[in-house]
């Protein structure tokens, strides 16, 4: 007759777990750190687009000229802190009155992080990075860019429909860029039923720098900035 019992083996060492333990503490220190630095920032906007466009384009250009006028309006401008069309933005804000903010991520092949930042933290882990986005901002902008940028797209757009977040202006520049994606949107995912028709209503498309502005200021022209009590306590659940 066979012995068919099986003996559990061990699936990870006991250093390899002591040391996924204590990446706990290297995580809770990019939450302290990044909670105790953006605290003070508010108002800020959150924006994102392509690391790979360099300064000849106009996406480039279209990006610093929006962050030096959310600057200048009293927005902080909070990007991931590196090249191409972060750097674009920083830029702009650094130029203008409020502060310019980068969340600078540490990957394999190293990002190097831009000259334009008055505050900057850096991050080892994607998720407690893509928290600090989401926990302080006012209103996200999202200019063209690559699965990156489509990753807090839908990171903000989930949030918001599914009510963990408050619900902020959401605002996508370029038209001719973003035209076929929500198109799927209105004729794949409402077809199919995998989001409401009011769901398009969570974000606007724009084109010209004043425009985002102008979309922010609109936005609250009938309510606070400030998060409300109930707001604060949802952020808290992120």
């Amino acid at each position: 007759m066979n012995d068919h019992h099986k003996h559990a083996q061990p699936l990870i060492s006991d250093s390899a777990l002591t040391r996924e333990s204590w990446k706990i503490f290297q995580i809770m220190a990019e939450f302290v750190e990044g909670f105790e630095k953006l605290a003070s920032i508010k108002p800020s906007v959150s924006m994102f687009g392509s690391a790979r466009f360099k300064t000849d384009h106009p996406c480039y250009l279209l990006g610093e000229s929006i962050g030096r006028l959310l600057s200048d309006a009293g927005f902080s401008v909070v990007s991931g802190g590196g090249p191409g069309l972060m750097e674009a933005f920083n830029k702009g804000a650094y130029a203008g009155r409020s502060l310019s903010v980068g969340l600078n991520i540490q990957l394999p092949h190293e990002q190097i992080a831009n000259e334009y930042q008055d505050i900057s933290l850096f991050f080892r882990h994607f998720f407690s990075r893509k928290v600090m986005f989401v926990k302080y901002a006012s209103a996200y902008v999202v200019l063209p860019g690559g699965f990156g940028t489509l990753d807090e797209l839908a990171e903000i757009l989930t949030l918001t429909q599914t009510g963990k977040s408050r619900r902020i202006p959401i605002i996508l520049v370029g038209s001719d860029f973003w035209t076929g994606l929500i198109k799927w949107f209105s004729e794949k995912l409402i077809e199919e039923r995998t989001i409401d028709p009011a769901d398009l209503e969570l974000f606007r498309v724009v084109d010209e720098p004043q425009q985002v502005v102008d979309a922010i200021f609109e936005y609250y022209k009938d309510r606070t900035i400030e998060m409300t009590a109930e707001e604060r306590h949802r952020q808290l659940e992120l």
